[in-house]
């Protein structure tokens, strides 16, 4: 092992050679120095383990341990470290976002070895890189590998990588991988068609890689510490905020094919030119996102960015799918006004002028100031000014929401939850307009959870309504009762919407002192000065029904004024929510209404 000074030493080294790595992809290129660290520890505490080197998206960085550099015999390869690492910021994956749509791709092409995703793209981006560094630039790439390379024990996608290599670089046979049997070669070759052919287009090309991996890594056991050694982008997406994840791309599911059964590559030759026009018409990595198809489920999207290196719980990924979710739908941001004017006021005097409008002379100013009126010289004018408006500020309604959660629920952190989502919606419009939104997630007696009060923090409102009980179902009487009860008349005024199926019945029980539901319904609504909405699932003809729960839903309509919307299916909560934001918090809208 090397003393510290002699680390020292080769971390000066290594920096010397940075600005020549930066030039290899573009005098151009511009991205701050690595970090060179001296000790394991140190780069334990920058997120480095297991391998040599590493990327972070988020903030550009490049993390390199020296330690680990010598322990893998590369420490006379500075530039062609260094120039793969910014391969990764300038080529692939590039960004955040689009290293989470290859990785969505590359879980598909994984059944049942999703988990492996992340060193597969791992892989497949190396391949991209350094087949261009080794052929373009001249870089000593090969030798690098020979270096790493774990002699004739290595395991099968191992071999088949190194192999992909030396097809690549026109290397003697075995070289790098060692001895392969003609089903490896052939695999090989079909890799290294699929290296060039998708080099201008390489996400069309991720599914594609992994159904090639795939047979290998059901065989091997033993790559994954030589494997481990390269894992630069494991952690790649670390302390980041991805988007565009919540919907599947255009083609992401019919791009995973076994490179055999493509025509762009089983007819090719073996030097298939990179140059040749891609195969794909759909636009490279690094341009705008296709347009969008079928929404993921929350729980393949949580799933998704922790392949991507996000440490995230289930409860906060679905804040986040959530969120994005709604955002397509959402008011547009209130558009600030001129105040407009008033009376005019008078302000001064000034000269009237030969050729200045003759009923402009103020004649007892200019007589006060001269008794001989002699026009362009004594005349005077007097100047107006107007005074700002006052035109009425609009005020947005507050809003008191309770989303069901009982067992008929879907469970939003699991499965797309249209009551979740249309919850957003609203709530994160009302924001927008400036409103104030107090959200009350409930299912069985005692289940509910709740925001502390009217707030205006779209994260606190979220996590309560992608909360789940699915339990029984009890409206909290109770919640609704002291929530109007502690309501100041000089307060805005709210309204009560409830998003439920017939279970929105139980509104009308006794609550625990023995009060009616039906009185704490009405005194809520009266309070609350600003109407209320029952959004509910239930059939069509319900207003027919002479029995519960539909009676008392329509007493609720019929008697205390209570807007009863019905949706056939609960995909149908979106339109009404785009609708309910657009009437209560659009920006003619957005201001003091009873319902």
């Amino acid at each position: 092992m090397k003393t510290t000074a002699e680390f020292e030493a080769l971390q000066t080294a290594w920096a010397a050679r940075w600005p020549d790595a930066l030039a290899v992809w573009s005098r151009f290129t511009r991205l701050r120095p690595p970090q060179l660290c001296l000790t394991m520890k140190q780069a334990r505490g920058e997120g480095l383990t297991g391998s040599f080197a590493m990327i972070r998206l988020v903030d550009q960085a490049i993390v390199v341990s020296l330690p680990e550099v010598v322990s893998c015999g590369v420490e006379d390869y500075a530039v062609e470290v260094l120039a793969h690492e910014i391969g990764h910021h300038v080529l692939a994956p590039a960004t955040l976002t689009e290293h989470g749509r290859m990785l969505a791709r590359m879980r598909r092409g994984l059944p049942t070895l999703e988990a492996q995703a992340p060193m597969v793209a791992n892989l497949y981006t190396d391949l991209l890189i350094n087949d261009r560094l080794q052929r373009s630039a001249g870089l000593r790439m090969g030798e690098v590998y020979q270096k790493l390379t774990g002699g004739p024990k290595t395991g099968e996608v191992w071999r088949l990588y190194m192999r992909i290599y030396e097809i690549l670089w026109r290397m003697d046979r075995g070289s790098l991988a060692g001895k392969c049997d003609d089903r490896m070669n052939g695999d090989a070759l079909l890799g290294a068609r699929l290296i060039r052919t998708y080099a201008r287009d390489w996400m069309q090309g991720a599914g594609r890689f992994a159904a090639l991996i795939l047979p290998y890594l059901l065989e091997d056991k033993e790559s994954a510490e030589l494997l481990a050694k390269l894992a630069d982008t494991r952690s790649a997406a670390s302390g980041g905020e991805m988007t565009g994840l919540t919907d599947l791309d255009e083609g992401e599911a019919e791009d995973v094919l076994h490179p055999a059964l493509d025509p762009a590559l089983n007819g090719s030759d073996e030097s298939a030119d990179e140059d040749a026009p891609s195969p794909s018409t759909a636009p490279t990595a690094g341009t705008n996102p296709p347009s969008k198809g079928q929404a993921r489920q929350p729980f393949e999207y949580g799933e998704l960015l922790r392949a991507a290196g996000i440490d995230i719980s289930d409860h906060d990924a679905a804040v986040r799918y959530y969120r994005e979710q709604a955002l397509p739908h959402l008011v547009p941001f209130p558009s600030r006004k001129k105040p407009r004017g008033t009376d005019p006021l008078p302000e001064g005097l000034e000269a009237w002028n030969l050729g200045d409008p003759l009923d402009t002379i103020d004649w007892l100013q200019s007589v006060m100031q001269s008794p001989r009126v002699i026009p362009g010289l004594t005349t005077l004018t007097r100047v107006w000014c107007v005074s700002d408006g006052a035109e009425p500020k609009p005020e947005p309604l507050d809003l008191d929401l309770y989303v069901d959660s009982s067992g008929s629920m879907m469970n939003p952190q699991r499965f797309i939850s249209y009551p979740a989502l249309a919850g957003a919606i609203i709530c994160l419009s009302a924001l927008r307009a400036g409103a104030k939104v107090q959200a009350t997630l409930w299912s069985g007696k005692n289940q509910f959870t709740s925001t502390p009060g009217f707030v205006r923090d779209e994260t606190a409102l979220l996590r309560v309504l992608t909360g789940y009980f699915g339990g029984g179902t009890a409206f909290p009487i109770h919640k609704l009762r002291d929530t109007f009860a502690a309501r100041k008349t000089t307060d805005r005024p709210a309204h009560i919407l409830i998003i439920s199926d017939d279970g929105v019945s139980t509104l009308f029980d006794m609550d625990e002192r023995g009060n009616s539901g039906w009185n704490v319904a009405a005194t809520a609504l009266d309070q609350a000065r600003g109407g209320g909405t029952m959004v509910l699932n239930i059939p069509e003809k319900w207003d027919t029904f002479p029995h519960a729960p539909y009676a008392d839903i329509r007493r609720a309509r019929d008697q205390q004024h209570w807007h009863v919307h019905r949706v056939a299916t609960w995909n149908d909560l979106v339109a009404f929510a785009r609708e309910f934001s657009r009437q209560r918090y659009g920006e003619k809208e957005a201001r003091v209404t009873a319902a």
